[in-house]
């Protein structure tokens, strides 16, 4: 049975939600805990409380914090897809949450390929798409990464067919980008078959879809060009149908010798200012400060949303992205105290928006 469901209703509900994010002077609370401890004494004064003494049940320190993290942003995620339940974007949504789907399988996947314990597995995935913690964990219980793409296969799940076409590489050449770009390909070629048309909602989603990948696709450029390895065949490592950088404007880059170099090759591109980053703040060999900014930019897109038609998508969107900068930034703040790294370097690395 198809739900009607008021988007004026589901809408007020997320600005409640958001309502209830913290503020920056909030995060500079937490930042101002002196160690790991009192940052998880501090979580327990926000929305946080309930994950953080759940989590405190089996687990002390940045694990406690995690844990917390990982049940909390899943939980949201998962009410969200409820809310949504019956509504004409209810399937965006979907196919936006269904990237967690694709981490979560590429991190039990690099698990195997490592013979990783299985709770360490477990610790690290997200259940926020559609394959619940159930799912997940049968998942981890197979032997090996063979056995995780059979099971998928056996229960029909559609991730198992770019996984089946491409083990054969992997197996003969053993190099696990094989299956993870596979995925990824895989995912957004049917993220866009889903968001065609020119309603309004379709066009939101579809901005952020590519630019996604024009973003994907400029790390993957950055990793290469670091490493200093030359590829020609840009189809086995590039995606298709990026926003502002189609293949013949990405296929130059790989042809660079310096991350420097290919970076100033977007200056007349919306990452151009990739291109001003100071020398002294790119360490050699490193492309970290890039993706950093990268992923900044996306994140202020994505929250940008929030601005559009409030009838429409675009608060679901906002919501999704500024939920998500919340835990990055929370797990920012968690992995310096534990590093020891000074208040000052601490905050460059968080995401203001």
């Amino acid at each position: 049975m198809v739900i009607n469901v008021d988007i004026g209703y589901v809408n007020a509900r997320l600005r409640g939600m958001k309502s209830r994010l913290l503020d920056r002077k909030e995060i500079e609370k937490l930042i101002a805990r002196p160690d790991i401890d009192a940052l998880i004494a501090g979580l327990e004064d926000t929305p946080y409380k309930e994950y953080i003494e759940k989590a405190s049940l089996s687990y002390s320190g940045v694990q406690c914090i995690e844990e917390a993290l990982r049940k909390n942003l899943a939980e949201t995620y998962q009410l969200m897809l409820r809310m949504v339940e019956g509504e004409n974007f209810e399937k965006y949504i979907k196919t936006l949450l269904a990237k967690w789907d694709i981490q979560n399988i590429k991190t039990i996947l690099r698990g195997k390929n490592i013979h990783a314990p299985s709770d360490e597995i477990l610790e690290c995935l997200i259940p926020a798409g559609e394959l619940d913690e159930v799912t997940l964990i049968e998942l981890i219980r197979q032997p090996d990464v063979k056995d995780v793409i059979d099971l998928l296969a056996t229960w029909n799940i559609d991730y198992s067919k770019p996984l089946t076409q491409k083990f054969k590489e992997y197996n003969e050449k053993r190099d696990l980008w094989i299956l993870e770009f596979a995925l990824d390909k895989y995912y957004y070629e049917n993220a866009l078959s889903i968001v065609t048309g020119n309603s309004y909602d379709a066009k939101i989603v579809r901005d952020m879809i590519t630019t996604e990948i024009d973003v994907i696709n400029i790390k993957t450029i950055l990793q290469l060009v670091r490493d200093s390895i030359v590829i020609d065949d840009t189809e086995n490592i590039l995606i298709g149908g990026g926003k502002a950088l189609n293949i013949d404007i990405l296929a130059p880059l790989l042809r660079t010798r310096t991350t420097r170099e290919a970076v100033r090759q977007l200056d007349k591109t919306p990452y151009s200012f990739l291109a001003e980053i100071p020398d002294e703040q790119l360490a050699a060999g490193k492309i970290s400060v890039y993706e950093r900014e990268l992923d900044t930019y996306l994140i202020k897109k994505g929250i940008g949303a929030f601005h559009g038609d409030p009838l429409s998508i675009a608060i679901a969107v906002g919501y999704l992205w500024a939920k998500y900068k919340e835990t990055t930034n929370i797990r920012i703040i968690s992995r310096c105290k534990t590093a020891g790294i000074l208040e000052d370097d601490l905050t460059e690395e968080l995401i203001y928006v």
